[in-house]
């Protein structure tokens, strides 16, 4: 005889809800009203009604592992035993609805109590299933927590409030740190592969709530005066944001190139068909913190390196935008952790230039045009750019400019001259490195932008840092196996550290064959 499983009528009866949902719904379908209805009255309606059926099977199946819970021996982590038994549930809120949890409460006198139905279930602390808080995280990275709330209550039914998905948020992010760090001890992100390894490095101010401004822009908060009652005006923002660090790291070909190819890139001048194919990027990761300083960060990310490079046999490069604090740091850690070339963005020097071409010839003139194509052709051919930068120095004393026009001169001639140890760049194309921090000026948008910098919004400390994570998991395509990592880290803390030896105790009695 082939085997089956038991069915009893204790379990029978527990999925007879269920059932008359189901006869419900078809009924429902099959009555002269719906066969005369569009197809957006009979989705709606199954959609509705579906969840309603499917909140039913959940709870359906609760009611049967309630059933089932035996009694078994609970030692809690003080190695005190919960012997005394009583019946006891819980509610929790599903994405399809409400439902309630019934299981044993192991007790013994001056202790809290256990309830194994709980880690055997993975339930977390509060109300909020953990497919609540998988969309909560999913969404609040992609939308206001304002928007959240809606999308939730619009999409699965849930009622949850906007400080308590702010809360989910931040609970979602937790394992962040902890996540990318057992990847790099597993050697799960070593790369066989002799490609660029590229970091990159900016920083992107959040409007923040005054308690949480960093000690220095709260003093110059508290002393500015604003101009007007119902909006901050130019500048004044300035007192009301703390900068999130940002970074990235990724691996790249070599890709040699001309200087007449990058000004034909920059230009336009070469058709789309014409452009060679650009090298693709691959295993990007980026990141953001509001919450660390931007030495922490630079540090992680050089650890990441290491980690995807422990020989140190590629190429790593560090493009910057010129900022002297990052440029510090990353000297610093180059002298522990590896070598690296360091490259001034192409793009932030061109500003520069610019702005110089501007008082020498003339705002929006074909001679600044000139001036500036020149110089950059200059630079991309590898003519030290302190040569230029004293050039520029002698055309400044030798026109007549405005003090104005002299300072736009003498700060572009005084930031070649700074930087020009990271303005190689004739010897940048020669080796195939990348030039332009495209990369991480699209995850300061990305990353903080698009999400943060919308109109009135004010962040706390804890829920920028959390969608700064969520963000971020999702932009490095890393999100799925966060979450898997997290739900295994949530049951270790909820439920197995509260145990003897971390052991969770098996409360459901398993079902039996009849042969």
């Amino acid at each position: 005889m082939s085997a089956a499983y038991a069915k009893s009528m204790v379990a029978d009866d527990m999925f007879s809800s269920a059932r008359e949902q189901m006869e419900t719904m078809i009924t429902q379908l099959q009555s002269p009203e719906m066969l005369a209805a569009q197809h957006g009255e009979l989705e709606s309606l199954v959609q509705s009604q579906g969840r309603e059926l499917e909140r039913r099977l959940l709870q359906a199946h609760l009611d049967l592992r309630a059933a089932r819970e035996r009694p078994v021996p609970v030692r809690g982590e003080d190695g005190i035993e919960r012997s005394y038994r009583r019946a006891s549930g819980r509610p929790l809120r599903s994405l399809l609805g409400p439902v309630h949890v019934s299981r044993l409460a192991y007790q013994a006198q001056g202790v809290d109590g256990r309830h194994p139905m709980d880690g055997s279930l993975n339930l977390p602390p509060d109300l909020f299933s953990h497919g609540v808080r998988r969309f909560v995280a999913e969404h609040a990275a992609m939308m206001s927590f304002d928007e959240v709330v809606a999308e939730l209550r619009t999409h699965t039914g849930a009622s949850v409030g906007k400080r308590q998905v702010e809360e989910l948020a931040v609970r979602a992010a937790v394992d962040f740190d902890a996540f990318y760090a057992e990847r790099r001890a597993a050697n799960d992100v070593v790369e066989p592969t002799r490609d660029l390894l590229v970091m990159t490095f900016d920083g992107k101010g959040i409007v923040m709530v005054p308690e949480d401004l960093r000690a220095a822009t709260k003093k110059a908060a508290k002393k500015a005066v604003r101009k007007l009652a119902t909006r901050l005006t130019t500048g004044e923002k300035r007192n009301r944001k703390r900068m999130a660090e940002v970074a990235a790291i990724y691996t790249v070909p070599r890709y040699a190139r001309t200087p007449l190819d990058v000004l034909a890139d920059l230009d336009g001048s070469r058709a789309a068909e014409d452009r060679p194919e650009r090298p693709r990027v691959r295993h990007k990761r980026v990141w953001a913190s509001i919450e660390r300083d931007p030495r922490t960060v630079i540090e992680e990310t050089f650890h990441e390196a290491r980690a995807r490079d422990p020989q140190h046999r590629r190429q790593w490069v560090v493009l910057v935008d010129g900022n002297k604090d990052q440029i510090g740091i990353i000297r610093e850690m180059a002298e522990t952790l590896g070598a690296v070339c360091i490259v001034v963005d192409l793009i932030h020097v061109l500003e520069y230039l610019w702005r110089a071409a501007h008082a020498l010839c003339g705002q929006g003139t074909k001679l600044a045009e000139a001036w500036v194509q020149k110089r950059l052709l200059w630079l991309l051919q590898g003519r030290p750019a302190g040569k230029i930068a004293t050039a520029m120095r002698r055309s400044a004393r030798a026109a007549k400019l405005s003090d104005s026009g002299i300072e736009a001169v003498l700060d572009a001639a005084d930031y070649l001259q700074d930087y020009a140890p990271y303005i190689r760049y004739g010897a940048a194309l020669d080796w195939g490195l990348p030039i332009a921090t495209g990369v991480i000026e699209g995850a300061c948008r990305y990353l903080v932008k698009d999400r943060m910098d919308r109109g009135g919004a004010r962040w706390t400390l804890d829920g920028a840092e959390a969608v700064l994570r969520l963000r971020a998991l999702r932009a490095s395509g890393d999100f799925d196996a966060y979450w898997h990592m997290h739900l295994r880290e949530d049951l270790n803390r909820n439920h197995a550290r509260r145990y003897a030896h971390a052991s969770l105790p098996d409360p459901v009695s398993p079902l039996r064959r009849v042969i």
